[in-house]
């Protein structure tokens, strides 16, 4: 079995390196790291709706850059910070994932870094 590691490629809050890799591929599973509503290093301004898009855009690349696409997720993981936020969150989720969905869990958590959102994601591609 070949094991690929996306790098971190990128720097987080304060500009320090992330110690874990975006994204890890073994046997045509990829597991993405959580992504939040990060652009150069800083989250980006904003409510829950442009911190999603975001978020999933930053999850979208990633897929991306390792030959995946959103039909290939089997599972996200969602923490966001405010509850009262759920709904609006899956008005922009279904955006993306409508026509593929996943399986998903979706919870309440303090964030790490001042985001509303946070999401992760499994993907399988039987050609990879």
């Amino acid at each position: 079995m070949t094991v690929r590691r996306y790098g971190s490629g990128q720097s987080g809050a304060g500009g320090q390196g992330l110690p874990f890799a975006r994204a890890v591929e073994a046997d045509g599973w990829l597991h993405v790291s959580g992504q939040v509503a990060m652009d150069n290093g800083e989250i980006i301004q904003g409510g829950i709706v442009e911190q999603t898009h975001k978020a999933i855009a930053n999850l979208i690349a990633i897929l991306h850059e390792a030959g995946y696409g959103v039909e290939h997720v089997v599972r996200c993981g969602v923490w966001l910070d405010d509850p009262r936020d759920f709904w609006s969150f899956n008005k922009v989720y279904q955006q993306y994932f409508g026509e593929h969905p996943p399986a998903r869990a979706c919870v309440q958590s303090s964030m790490m870094v001042d985001c509303k959102v946070e999401i992760d994601c499994i993907a399988y591609n039987p050609s990879k």
